[in-house]
């Protein structure tokens, strides 16, 4: 299976003045309601996206990218393998499935999602 981008995360300061500007920009819609403490994100087409606080212990607000896999665990060891620092352990994501965040041997952060099954 290819691993294609399936998901986009703004992770701000200012979680409503983000909203603003990407609304405004570009005309984005929100929901604030299916996720309680998460902004949703649709742009009009694939991939979707969300907007959330940055926590108080990442340096600074950034753009995370998710790509799709079939099995988080297997990348994760692969990844880890190749000199990837584990940010964020898989972690359920009720009613999509789970995630888990990486950076690979130069920093930069990857996110991973794998889809609940069916």
């Amino acid at each position: 299976m290819p691993n294609p981008i399936c998901h986009f995360e703004l992770m701000t300061a200012d979680p409503q003045k983000c909203r603003a500007f990407y609304g405004a920009v570009f005309d984005w819609t929100f929901d604030d309601e299916s996720m309680p403490g998460y902004t949703l994100v649709q742009t009009g087409a694939d991939p979707p996206g969300g907007i959330m606080q940055k926590p108080a212990d990442v340096p600074g607000v950034c753009l995370n990218t998710y790509f799709r896999v079939d099995d988080i665990g297997t990348v994760l060891d692969k990844a880890k393998a190749n000199g990837a620092k584990l940010l964020v352990e898989k972690t359920p994501i009720p009613g999509v499935g789970h995630l888990a965040l990486f950076a690979d041997p130069e920093g930069v952060v990857i996110g991973i999602m794998q889809e609940e099954a069916t």
